[in-house]
This record gives C-alpha cells, sequence and structure tokens, in this order.
C-alpha cells in the first residue's frame, strides 16, 4: 500500500471539502450545468482534470525535491504552509457566503468540445489559489521514507477522483444547487466546515 490508512483518513475528508467548497471551477461546473447541460459540461470536466493532475505534480514535485535534499528548507516550507492554511481557515469561517456567478461563464453554450475543454484546463492551471493550496497542502501527506512516485500518484488519482466527484455534483445540481447554494447561510455552513478542516491541517502541519 502506498499512502497508510491514517493518512487516507485526513487526506480524503480535506480534499473532498477543498473540492467541493464554492470556488472557480465548481462554479464554472454549475453554470454549465444549466446553459449547456451535464453531457457538454463534462468536456469541461475533462480540461479541467487534466489541468488539476498537471498543476498538482508540478506542485509536488519541487516540494518533493526539497524535501529529498533540503530537509531543513523543507521544514521551513510545511510551518510557513501551515500559517498559510490556518490564515485561509480563518478567511473562510469569516466568508460572508456571497457567490459571484462570473457572466462570461454563461456565454458557453455555442462552444465546441474542444473549447469547454481549454476552458476548464485554464480555469485550474491559471487559478494561483490552486497552486497554493497544492504546495501546501500535498507536502505533508509524502512520506520520505517511502518512495515518493507511487505516494505522489496515489494521491493525485484520489484528488482526481473527488474532483471529478464534485464537479459533477455541482453539473447535475445545476439551477436547483445554485438556488442552494444562493442562500448565504448555506454557503457559510459549507465554508465553516472546510475552513475548520484547514485550520486542523494547518496546525498539523506547522507543528510536524
Amino acid at each position: 500500500m502506498f499512502v497508510s490508512a491514517t493518512t487516507l483518513g485526513v487526506f480524503i475528508p480535506t480534499f473532498f471539502f477543498v473540492s467541493i467548497t464554492p470556488g472557480m471551477c465548481m462554479t464554472l461546473s454549475m453554470t454549465l450545468g444549466m446553459s449547456v447541460g451535464v453531457k457538454r459540461a463534462m468536456w469541461m470536466m475533462y480540461g479541467e482534470l487534466i489541468g488539476v493532475g498537471l498543476v498538482a505534480i508540478a506542485a509536488v514535485s519541487g516540494a518533493a525535491t526539497v524535501m529529498l535534499l533540503y530537509p531543513m528548507a523543507f521544514t521551513v516550507m510545511k510551518v510557513l504552509g501551515g500559517i498559510y492554511l490556518l490564515y485561509l481557515g480563518v478567511q473562510l469561517w469569516r466568508s460572508k457566503g456571497k457567490m459571484a456567478v462570473s457572466s462570461e461563464n454563461t456565454s458557453s453554450v455555442g462552444k465546441s468540445r474542444y473549447e469547454l475543454a481549454l476552458q476548464g484546463f485554464m480555469t485550474a492551471t491559471t487559478n494561483p489559489k490552486g497552486w497554493a493550496f497544492f504546495i501546501a497542502l500535498l507536502p505533508p501527506f509524502i512520506s520520505a521514507s517511502s518512495h515518493v512516485v507511487p505516494q505522489v500518484m496515489s494521491l493525485v488519482s484520489i484528488i482526481l477522483f473527488l474532483e471529478f466527484t464534485c464537479l459533477l455534483l455541482y453539473a447535475t445540481g445545476g439551477r436547483y444547487l445554485s438556488q442552494f447554494l444562493h442562500k448565504s447561510g448555506n454557503v457559510r455552513f459549507i465554508n465553516r466546515i472546510a475552513g475548520t478542516l484547514m485550520i486542523g491541517v494547518g496546525i498539523w502541519l506547522a507543528a510536524a
């Protein structure tokens, strides 16, 4: 087994709530589900998943190199990552629950499969928060005592599965999910769950 059950017990719920929290990609998926339907929206999801996979591998590869060659620098990076996650957790807790749906995302009705996939890919790879999350979150789940590549591949596979599940959920929910999430209290509840997990992982990361 590449990743321990204890690690997965923390990793899976953490990344699930990170994925399901309303953001750029989930908002895009929900909007396309409403405007072009779930079947066509899946082309956007394919592009987004490729982008997420590339970002995750690129981010963690650099972190893994630092971890193996410069252990002290990696320790500093983990502490800084923990502080950053604490900050994000507090920000989620303080969220007012407002969710902005860009008018640009509603103009995808006439787009081809390639354009939809490219839109998903660009949304994933140009989101600075995505890079920050992966750089901060993935390294502490990687054990230096085991082979790094199998661990990374296992964790990235889980991330892609969770991401696809959440994308599909948002697209399938469509207009009904949109109405649900536009209620400030519900978004605040989701944000606070994610914020609590983020704070917990931040403390664990900084103290590890």
